[in-house]
């Protein structure tokens, strides 16, 4: 075996994949091209560093991202307690102060004697124990190398990343604070629109011009979850109303009233001044986004600090490479982990590095690794991606059958092994989340010993 671990990538996965090897007093050499080479998305050279969102998701356990969480938590995860030491108020949800938690992240790597930072672009897979956490946004070079290793044909979809704007420069005569049902503070800026405002916003928004793609890029799989918001007007003008848009909850106490729509902007930094419109990730022009914008209630005079751009996702197709230890099936050694799985959200890169620094120290030690059960949120995304039983399909026109290619997924209950309950009780979502919740703790402490 060799005396150290190569991982490439310190984003969220690799970072979490470093710092656990590293407390297990295994060596670990951790390649970021960042600075000297940067993404279409990344703004800076820090680990960790958060792209599209700040946001983790909900810390409510019954919640398939909230239990995720308390999973990862039981499992020593790193980069949750990093995340709650520099978390923003959101509601019901773990938001972080980007660049601080990014800064934190890289001091406790840089001051870690088992991790080597070494700010260099790697372009081949190298010989030894590897993990590749190199993400959505790998270099064409390396994503070259991992498709010949694969022998795959496609390796990317696409997904956006939304404006941030000063909170200084929006109009509070018009946007209020709240969170929906009031539940937690009332941290997210509301714009609410009647019907007229939401039709004109809906007019600029369909008939603005986009940010023309590359040949190679025209055919280019959006992520379902993460479609720009130009894509999701297309299919219908009340799209949006049932979407990020929902006024669903969201009373101004000032008239009492629920609106007809609703932009949210979520807290973006710890110093309360940037703010990110949620569910606005776009691949408009910047001209057209900043009409866009203004065209929202609060938002008339909007300074604009960043604009939303698309930007191409790597990932491999895991059920024909990966165990559901995220090791690869063809060579002992080398791991995967991240987005570049085919899971989708920081939370779950997080949960897939600390999947892939585990296994590759049992890996090093000579010990059985971990499968985590389909009954945890953990085991349920590991066995998902890696299992190829639900692309399965029969084809319409021979009757054949052919697997259908896979589509980035995030933390859910449907990919849960299921839970029987009392005939009288199986319509009771709330009930059947919390029974499922209970279950994957329990199931995770007894793994833990807790």
């Amino acid at each position: 075996m060799e005396n150290f671990v190569t991982i490439i990538g310190a984003g969220l996965a690799g970072s979490e994949a470093a710092l656990q090897l590293a407390k297990r007093g295994i060596k670990v050499k951790l390649w970021e091209m960042r600075p000297n080479k940067m993404t279409g998305a990344h703004t800076g050279g820090n680990c960790a560093e958060f792209v599209c969102s700040n946001s983790l998701g909900s810390s409510d356990i019954t919640n398939a991202s909230g239990l995720l969480k308390a999973e990862m938590e039981l499992l020593g995860g790193e980069l949750i307690t990093i995340a709650k030491e520099h978390s923003v108020p959101a509601g019901n949800a773990l938001a972080i102060a980007r660049e601080d938690f990014a800064l934190a992240v890289t001091e406790r790597i840089k001051s870690d004697k088992n991790i080597e930072l070494i700010r260099e672009e790697i372009t081949d897979i190298p010989d030894g124990l590897v993990i590749i956490a190199s993400g959505p946004l790998t270099s064409d070079k390396l994503a070259n190398s991992i498709q010949k290793f694969t022998k795959s044909e496609h390796l990317h979809f696409f997904d956006a990343i939304a404006p941030i704007v000063e909170v200084d420069s929006i109009n509070f005569d018009k946007a209020f604070w709240g969170s929906r049902y009031d539940k937690g503070e009332a941290s997210y800026i509301n714009c609410p629109m009647n019907k007229d405002e939401y039709e004109k916003f809906y007019n600029i928004l369909i008939n603005a011009p986009r940010i023309e793609q590359h040949d190679a890029d025209k055919d280019a799989k959006f992520f379902e979850s993460c479609l720009p918001v130009e894509v999701l007007a297309s299919r219908g003008i009340d799209t949006l109303r049932f979407g990020p848009m929902k006024p669903v909850g969201l009373i101004d106490k000032r008239t009492g009233t629920e609106n007809y729509a609703v932009v949210q902007l979520r807290q973006d930094d710890s110093a309360k001044t940037l703010f990110n419109l949620v569910g606005f990730q776009t691949n408009l022009k910047w001209g057209a986004q900043k009409e866009l914008v203004h065209s929202i209630p609060g938002l008339e005079n909007a300074n604009i600090v960043r604009y939303g751009v698309m930007h191409r996702n790597t990932f491999i197709n895991a059920s024909q490479i990966l165990n559901p230890t995220f090791e690869t099936r063809e060579r002992k050694g080398l791991f995967f982990a991240g987005q570049i799985t085919g899971t989708e959200g920081y939370t779950e890169s997080i949960a897939g590095g600390l999947l892939a620094g585990i296994n590759m120290a049992k890996r090093i030690q000579g010990e059985e690794l971990f499968i985590p059960p389909q009954e945890t949120m953990l085991g349920a995304l590991a066995h998902y991606i890696t299992d190829k039983a639900h692309l399965a399909h029969i084809s319409k026109r021979d009757g054949t059958l052919r697997y259908l290619p896979p589509q980035p997924i995030n933390s859910n209950w449907a990919i849960v092994s299921p839970i029987e309950l009392p005939k009288k009780d199986r319509k009771n979502k709330k009930l059947k989340t919390e029974f499922l919740s209970k279950r994957a703790l329990e199931v995770m402490k007894g793994i833990v010993g807790r």
